[in-house]
């Protein structure tokens, strides 16, 4: 007889919001400062940078959720999965783009590590700051639920 399955626990992706914040709030400052100090080039490939990392980090957030709401043990290979194909993006994107440009493609390259590490921080945080539960919690008030009677359900007769 096998045991009965723990509820599942829904993936939070609430630090996607987070951190798509964090990163445009930065990105915006870091634009303007890279306008004025190396030239407009620079800045374009900030804000490009800052959406490439925005978006990969959203791909993956959802691509482990999706999996993990399928089994936990799909996770590892759906954040692996979404890693491998975001590097052969990103090759893509920075190969396609010409050398001379509208953007710079070294400042875009540089802020999407930044931009990575950046994202990482906003994940460790969330993650550090979540409460951590060891057992399922109990539901909330109002939602308790009958628990079976044993030895099988209840029937009428």
């Amino acid at each position: 007889m096998s045991a009965p399955r723990p509820t599942q626990v829904p993936w939070d992706l609430s630090f996607l919001r987070v951190g798509a914040l964090v990163t445009g709030a930065v990105a915006v400052v870091a634009a303007l400062v890279a306008g004025f100090v190396a030239g407009w080039a620079d800045a374009a490939g900030v804000l490009v940078g800052a959406l490439v990392v925005t978006a990969f980090f959203v791909v993956s957030g959802v691509a482990v959720a999706w999996a993990g709401r399928i089994n936990d043990t799909f996770t590892l290979p759906a954040a692996l999965g979404a890693f491998f194909v975001k590097a052969i993006v990103l090759f893509g994107i920075l190969n396609a783009l010409p050398e001379d440009g509208w953007l710079d493609r070294l400042t875009m390259a540089w802020s999407v590590v930044v931009g990575a590490l950046l994202w990482s921080g906003v994940q460790l945080r969330w993650v550090w700051t979540r409460p951590l539960y060891y057992v399922t919690p109990p539901p909330p008030p109002g939602q308790a639920t009958v628990p079976p009677a044993p030895g099988g359900p209840a029937t009428r007769g």
